[in-house]
């Protein structure tokens, strides 16, 4: 019985590290569209997740709500925040910081 627990604990494990890499991809290509859409600069070229929680979805399931934060810089000069929310698959919203239109 140990090794089933184990077993499915470990696969459960393995689902969310796939999962996690699979919303991660999704996040990093959605901000470095973002920002060569308005003409910023995406810094460090990476993501990070700052937040891991369950949440609903609209049908009432229960989805991973994972948000990224991220950098970039409107002037070459200087580091600003963004950050994107995903639930389950699907971004649910992407926030960047108030930044000068050249």
């Amino acid at each position: 019985m140990a090794e089933t627990i184990t077993l499915l604990l470990l696969g459960a494990l393995v689902w969310l590290w796939f999962d996690s890499m699979r919303a991660r991809e999704r996040a990093l290509a959605l901000g470095r569209r973002a920002c060569q859409r308005d003409g910023l600069m995406f810094l460090d070229e990476t993501v990070e997740c700052v937040s891991l929680r369950l949440a609903r979805d609209a049908d009432g399931h229960a989805r991973l709500r994972r948000t990224y934060g991220f950098e970039f810089s409107d002037t070459g000069n200087n580091r600003r925040n963004g950050s994107i929310v995903m639930l389950g698959g699907e971004v649910e919203s992407l926030y960047t910081e108030p930044f000068l239109i050249q």
